[in-house]
């Protein structure tokens, strides 16, 4: 049986419970409708809607499985506050690259967003990070080659 946990942050996990909600209370019941009503249209064999809204129903249906497996196995990531002295799992810290200060949160893989600056603590620089202090220098390989990153402070 597979022990996997979900590090995710409070409110990641509550973002997680609202869209499982959204599957199960209303988009899937939109899409059971879609499928009935198709179904009704007449020869399934060659009806493009029906086999359409059946897939889309597998597709809710596999990942409302797949959000209540994950929230099953969650770990709440606490979050820093700047109290930690290292970076870790729920850090948010400011990083120098190519001489422009950058503040990420380190999350874990269900949250990590790069347009909003929250990396995964699996992704590359987010592995260079974690047990780092401020004044440390990581270094991350990157499809251009090798990018410096200075820790100035964990918040």
């Amino acid at each position: 049986m597979d022990k996997k946990q979900f590090f995710v942050t409070q409110k990641g996990l509550e973002d997680l419970k609202a869209e499982l909600l959204n599957l199960q209370k209303k988009k899937r019941a939109e899409v059971v409708e879609r499928v009935s009503n198709a179904r009704s249209m007449g020869d399934l064999s060659e009806n493009s809607e029906y086999h359409a809204a059946k897939e889309e129903l597998s597709l809710v249906d596999g990942r409302i499985e797949e959000l209540e497996e994950i929230i099953k196995k969650v770990q709440i990531i606490e979050e820093d506050n700047g109290n930690s002295k290292i970076i870790k799992l729920g850090s948010q810290v400011t990083i120098k690259v190519n001489g422009k200060e950058e503040v990420f949160s380190l999350v874990g893989e269900w949250e990590a967003d790069p347009h909003q600056k929250k990396i995964s603590h699996e992704s590359p620089l987010g592995k260079a990070l974690i047990g780092k202090k401020p004044g440390e220098k990581v270094e991350v390989e990157a499809p251009a080659g090798k990018i410096a990153y200075n820790i100035l402070k964990i918040h």
